[in-house]
């Protein structure tokens, strides 16, 4: 039996030493907030804190934690750094799929808990191995910005470069999704060739443009369903012909 001191609380579980700790989290302890993205350490989504520095959790065995504190997604709210945080997180709706964002949340509660005021440089260094497949780093950055000056303004140290525009703000925010809506337009709607899109249905024959009835007439104007292979290779676009 190993014992870990996890959010303030000492947590007793029987695992390898040589298992990773986010299993030891997720599997043995149900703490699912932690998530698992690459498994490489190089997408960021299991980062969590050990003696307040982030560490990505998939690749560091539970042997190696030992006696250190651990901090997770569950409990980086009750520390100071990671409840403002969380705070700009809701009031500039970061958050898009958010399978990331308990990763990001981390990695940026981590920056400002040792540099309360970065700069365009320090939230660089510290986010960069971080990765949201939403691309929300505009929304990222500017909460990050805005928890950093509102921190140096109660502290009396206000500069007015750190303010964040409102109106840039939303402009942002809505390129962001616009750019994200349009990448998923392009791929998931069919693709317009000539007068009909790829799975278009054309008009059905009225009785007044009919031929006389006949076996090949007939099997020449029924509609019938048919498939064409795809760009990938797979025959799944039916096509109404």
């Amino acid at each position: 039996m190993a014992t870990l001191k996890i959010n303030g609380e000492s947590k007793t579980f029987d695992a390898p030493d040589d298992m990773p700790l986010l299993w030891v989290l997720r599997d043995v302890l149900g703490m699912t907030g932690t998530k698992f993205g690459c498994g490489i350490a190089q997408c960021g989504a299991c980062t969590v804190h050990v003696d307040g520095k982030p560490v990505r959790s998939c690749m560091l065995p539970v042997g190696a934690v030992r006696d250190r504190a651990v901090t997770t997604i569950e409990g980086v709210g009750a520390t100071p750094a990671g409840a403002k945080v969380q705070k700009a997180w809701l009031d500039l709706e970061v958050i898009q799929c958010g399978y990331c964002q308990s990763g990001q949340i981390m990695s940026a509660a981590a920056l400002l808990a040792a540099t309360p005021n970065p700069d365009d440089s320090d939230i660089d260094a510290a986010m960069a191995g971080n990765i949201c497949r939403c691309g929300t780093y505009v929304r990222i950055r500017a909460a990050i910005k805005q928890r950093g000056f509102r921190t140096s303004v109660v502290g009396g140290d206000h500069d007015s470069s750190q303010t964040e525009s409102p109106t840039g703000f939303r402009a942002a925010h809505l390129l962001t999704g616009g750019l994200a809506g349009g990448f998923l337009l392009a791929f998931h709607l069919p693709v317009a060739r000539g007068r009909t899109s790829r799975c278009s249905r054309p008009t059905r024959p009225t009785a007044s443009s009919r031929p006389t009835p006949s076996f090949a007439s007939t099997r020449q104007a029924r509609p019938r369903w048919s498939c064409r292979r795809s760009r990938w290779g797979r025959a799944s676009i039916p096509r109404w012909r």
